[in-house]
């Protein structure tokens, strides 16, 4: 049964069968090995499976991690992983409208081999699929970079060499191999498959394995346990803890029996490996894509059949109808969103966000709603023992050694008010207390209890505080929420004596408690009992019957930009709701003093009583919930989506990672715990709302960019559209060639590349932003049609005014309608890309200036170079000039007015 053989591949099924018919019986061989195997392990003695993996209880040495780690590879899974560059280039060049315009090159090339309307085709296909190809790697490359940042360890057990004393060390996830002996506790994620060797009330949460909402028990476990009866499911044997799952509750340590693909996990994650579903920016995006190619293969039949009815010549026709399809092909679509998410990853990581998906930016511009906790966001998160006091809210130092007693004993989720008495132990330079107690058990904290003990015996001879001193006994200590452990209470230390907890003394300590609540302290109990029939192990039906020693109060003042910050995130219509397992009273003041609207704080347990609906009106007019626990705090985040909210949820803790799964965007930070930077989409390097604040905005940025490109491209082909079919119909001649098209659209693609680097208007940027469909279809029918008139207007200057109305002067006509059409095309940019007035009071970036003078020169050029004969082009007068500019102020100047009266009608433009 050993582990210690390089992987081998698992048999492959017998040929003759489809491709998915054999990956399904190779999954399903590998998961049925898988599970033989570790239902073994499971079977056998703890010590049995110790000596599969050559391991001790004392973990591996250095040296022999190393060597393991070469020889069985990294411990990860199947995941999504970057495509290797030539499969990314040729993803590049895989979408519809590349695949549009090869097709009519195609047809193009097929007609006339020697038209240059190809080669025109050939660099539009080349530069839309390599400039996305481009920013796709670069855009991987640096996603990849940045996920470095946020590395995931667990605490293994090491030794230096054979004879040295093991330390715990944190490892890197990826680098456990098998017979590493790992340390659990709350909020760990389970490295790789693991056979416990000891377990004290272990919580193990399997949702990923089982679909069990609920937290399983694993039975606690000693060294020398006999191991339990085979089961054919290792997610039901409980001794065994497994990739993919996380601790919840408790402390454990366990021997790694398989990592990487040979975990139960890893027989499975082929199947799981597959396209993320689709967000809501992947679905408008595709959409309007399809709506864009719709119009397309309606309108160019239309006019092929005018042309080639009013014409009489059907090839010409022909190539005209293709050149008008690719005008109407938004190909460099998939290269602007590409590079808009690109582009906002790269800038939200320079204001220490990491984007760990890049559709994310747009959930998080979206973001109308954030539920976040306070501490840490709305606080310092620098936790000081502000105060120690008894029964009756006097200083007492025997509260403080209690405290410290177990603080400094218990070996599962330490936490910043744990460091926080042992700080101030060492300030006070109190006596060391490890000689006078030793440890004898544990009773791990969660999240559903709110408190921990541990067990110590009074060692003889030595002595300690309070009685007993001497005799070996052993006091259990518990430290938790004041309403959990005075519930397990029954008496109190009153001035050295021991009382009865009368209903009036428990009202009586009540208020001193909550009186530094209201200071904005954070109290916990303290409470103890000596145990009247010693023993090695203990549970939580042992927490009761106590004794309350007094109480420890904690500050955590708040931020000093959190007030500002809060502000800054309303201005940008985003409503923040505190989303917190803690004290209401301590809630309710820190809020109030950053200046949040309280209101009537709502208790977790409140929310049980409600249904769906009752929750759902609750939320939306709530600010502040406390003392919630995970389940709670999920469906909170889910009442808030019922009502049409897009929510974010900004969490480090493993109770959490239920909420940062159902948010529409999961936030953490890359100090939160293992479970919770997984399960979030995007992390912060800085808990400050500030930080999310830019974060949001980069997000509308980039979807505002990419809206722009899109109303841009569908209002100038639905009014291109227009245009070519009046001149069709009416002139007799075909009112530009069909090269002279393809130049056109040539251009303007090019000068639209700046498009991801333009900056948004400070209003803009004030709302959340979601697709609007409708919107868009609504933009397109209102402002193409402008750009009709004008078309109209040259073609009338051209006939009558330079009587270019013959097919002897057909070159002039189609020369001053090319470079009025293209002229007009990239001037209308800065009156779609901006509600204000363009140039006045919105400029754009300098990319797109320079990309719009640069589309300019080349249109007023092109009839004048040397190129022009081989394009069709004639030379235009100077008189021409004078008209042009008054057609484009005349269109400006309509196109405003459009506008004001859009924004009036409609409220919105982007």
């Amino acid at each position: 049964m050993t582990m210690l053989t390089p992987r081998t591949p698992a048999k492959l099924a017998p040929p003759g069968r489809s491709r998915r018919e054999r990956k399904a019986a190779e999954l399903e061989s590998r998961t049925r090995l898988a599970g033989e195997r570790l239902a073994g392990i499971s079977a056998g003695p703890g010590v049995r499976a110790l000596q599969s993996v050559d391991a001790s209880p004392g973990g591996l040495t250095r040296a022999e991690a190393a060597l393991r780690l070469e020889r069985h590879g990294a411990n990860v899974v199947a995941h999504e992983r970057a495509p290797r560059w030539y499969v990314q280039l040729a993803k590049a060049f895989w979408n519809p409208f590349i695949a549009v315009l090869v097709l009519l090159a195609a047809v193009m090339y097929w007609q006339d081999p020697a038209d240059p309307g190809v080669v025109i085709l050939s660099v539009m296909v080349g530069i839309s699929g390599l400039l996305r190809f481009w920013q796709e790697f670069r855009s991987g490359r640096a996603a990849d970079a940045l996920k470095r940042l946020v590395t995931t360890t667990c605490a293994v057990q090491r030794r230096a060499g054979s004879g040295s004393v093991p330390t715990t060390v944190e490892v890197p996830m990826d680098q456990v191999v098998p017979g590493d002996v790992v340390k659990l506790a709350a909020g760990d994620l389970i490295p790789a498959d693991l056979r416990l060797l000891t377990a004290k009330d272990l919580m193990i949460s399997q949702a990923a394995l089982s679909g069990e909402s609920l937290p399983v028990a694993k039975a606690d476990t000693r060294a020398q346990d006999l191991g339990q009866q085979a089961t054919t499911d290792p997610v039901e044997a409980d001794n065994l803890a497994l990739m993919g799952t996380s601790v919840t509750s408790g402390t454990a340590t366990g021997v790694v029996v398989a990592t990487g693909a040979d975990t139960w996990f890893g027989s499975m994650a082929g199947s799981l490996v597959g396209e993320r579903p689709q967000t809501n920016f992947d679905t408008g995006v595709r959409r309007v894509s399809f709506l864009l190619i719709r119009f397309m293969l309606v309108m160019v039949p239309v006019v092929f059949m005018i042309n080639g009815v009013t014409k009489g010549d059907w090839d010409e026709a022909f190539l005209f109808g293709i050149a008008v399809a690719v005008g109407l092909t938004p190909e460099m679509l998939p290269m602007v969103v590409s590079a808009n998410l690109a582009r906002g990853a790269v800038a939200m990581s320079r204001r220490k966000v990491v984007v760990k998906r890049l559709n994310a930016i747009q959930n998080l511009g979206a973001m109308d709603v954030l539920c976040t906790d306070k501490t840490g966001t709305l606080t310092e998160d620098r936790i000081v023992l502000d105060r120690y006091l008894d029964v009756h809210g006097d200083e007492d130092g025997e509260v403080l050694e209690y405290g410290y007693l177990n603080a400094h004993f218990q070996t599962g989720l330490r936490n910043l008010m744990d460091q926080a008495v042992i700080d101030r132990v060492g300030e006070a330079e109190e006596v060391v207390v490890d000689t006078r107690f030793s440890m004898v058990d544990e009773i791990p904290f969660d999240f559903a209890r709110r408190r921990m003990s541990v067990v110590l015996a009074r060692n003889p001879l030595v002595g300690g505080s309070g009685s007993g001193s001497g005799t070996g006994e052993h006091v259990i200590i518990t430290k938790g929420a004041v309403e959990e452990v005075l519930d397990l209470c029954t008496h109190m230390a009153d001035r050295g004596a021991t009382v009865e907890l009368t209903e009036q003394l428990r009202w009586h300590v009540t208020r001193i408690a909550e009186d530094n609540n209201r200071r904005g302290l954070r109290v916990l109990a303290v409470a103890t009992r000596t145990v009247d029939t010693p023993r090695e192990t203990y549970s939580v039906a042992d927490e009761d019957g106590l004794t309350l020693v007094g109480f420890l109060a904690f500050l955590d003042p708040p931020k000093a930009d959190a007030a500002r910050a809060l502000e800054g995130l309303a201005d940008k219509g985003i409503a923040v709701k505190v989303v917190t397992g803690d004290n209401d009273l301590v809630a309710a003041r820190v809020c109030a003093d950053v200046g949040l609207d309280v209101g009537t704080v709502v208790l977790g347990p409140e929310t049980d009583a409600l249904d769906d609906a009752e929750l759902r009106a609750l939320a939306a007019r709530t600010t502040v919930f406390a003392k919630v626990n995970p389940v709670q705090k999920a469906r909170i985040v889910r009442a808030l989506q019922a009502g049409g909210h897009t929510v974010g949820f900004l969490g480090d803790g493993i109770n959490d990672a239920a909420a940062l799964r159902d948010a529409d965007v999961g936030i953490s930070v890359d100090t939160a715990v293992d479970i919770a930077k997984e399960s979030a989409d995007i992390i912060l390097l800085e808990k400050d709302l500030t930080v999310l604040e830019q974060g949001v905005l980069q997000g509308r940025t980039t979807f505002g960019n990419t809206i722009k490109y899109i109303k841009m491209t569908a209002s100038s082909n639905f009014g291109n559209v227009f245009s070519v079919l009046v001149a069709s119909a009416f002139i007799p001649f075909q009112p530009m060639l069909a090269i002279m098209l393809l130049v056109q659209n040539l251009v303007y693609d090019i000068a639209q590349l700046a498009t991801p680097w333009d900056r948004m208007d400070e209003e803009y940027l004030r709302r959340p932003r979601n697709w609007d469909a409708k919107g868009i279809g609504r933009f397109m029918v209102t402002i193409g049609p402008i750009s009709s008139i004008f078309d109209i207007a040259m073609f009338l200057i051209m006939w009558h005014v330079f009587a270019a109305n013959s097919e002897a002067s057909q070159s002039l006509f189609q020369s001053g309608w090319f470079v009025e059409g293209l002229l007009s095309q990239t001037l209308i940019v800065h009156m779609i890309r901006t509600r204000k007035i363009p140039f006045v009071q919105s400029r754009a970036s300098w990319p797109v200036m320079v990309m719009t003078v640069l589309a300019v020169l080349t249109g007023l050029w092109l009839p004048f170079s040397p190129l022009a004969p081989s394009l069709g082009f004639t030379a235009l007068p100077a008189g021409y000039f004078p008209w042009l500019i008054g057609v484009l102020l005349a269109y400006c100047t309509l196109t405003q007015f459009v506008k004001t009266w859009y924004v009036r009608r409609f409220g919105t433009w982007l």
